[in-house]
């Protein structure tokens, strides 16, 4: 639905449903699933869970999902096979996910233009399984989901002053 460089929807969806249950069990969250062709696939899972995700997570899914994959054969040809956390910027593909980041800064590009311009940058101020509510520079803003190409948390960065050395 909302991820960048997503495979198109039958593949994508076929990954998800297959990846899903078995991600559960192990007591993670697919939070999406990309599909890049083009010279070589890649299929990129982000994955979540409460404590967060370090490199052993990874690998584990990594390892149960490349057996799972490879019994399925649901991707002709060769594949690479990223599994990686959400990040900081994590993406927002599922109503849950816009409904769990009411507050937070996100930004979002929509598939056609709207005023001009298709990326806006605002705090999320609502959420429902329709639609999101940004306050993008003092203005309101309503989308509907299916108008977005891309949603992702916009984290405030904070940016170190320069060393000046020690003394």
């Amino acid at each position: 639905m909302l991820t960048e460089s997503a495979a198109p929807g039958p593949l994508r969806e076929r990954l998800e449903a297959l990846l899903s249950p078995v991600l559960a069990a192990m007591g993670y969250e697919l939070i999406c699933v990309e599909h890049q062709q083009g010279g070589r696939q890649r299929v990129r899972l982000y994955i979540d869970r409460p404590e967060g995700i370090g490199l052993e997570d990874c690998e584990q899914v990594s390892r149960q999902t490349s057996a799972v994959l490879d019994v399925n054969d649901l991707i002709p040809g060769e594949y690479v096979l990223e599994v990686s956390s959400p990040g900081d910027d994590r993406p927002l593909v599922r109503p849950d996910h816009f409904s769990r980041f009411v507050g937070h800064r996100i930004r979002v590009r929509t598939l056609v233009p709207l005023g001009g311009r298709r990326n806006f940058t605002g705090t999320l101020v609502e959420a429902t399984p329709e639609s999101i509510n940004i306050d993008h520079d003092g203005q309101p803003l309503t989308l509907r989901l299916d108008q977005l190409d891309m949603a992702r948390l916009a984290p405030h960065l904070e940016t170190a002053s320069p060393s000046r050395g020690s003394k």
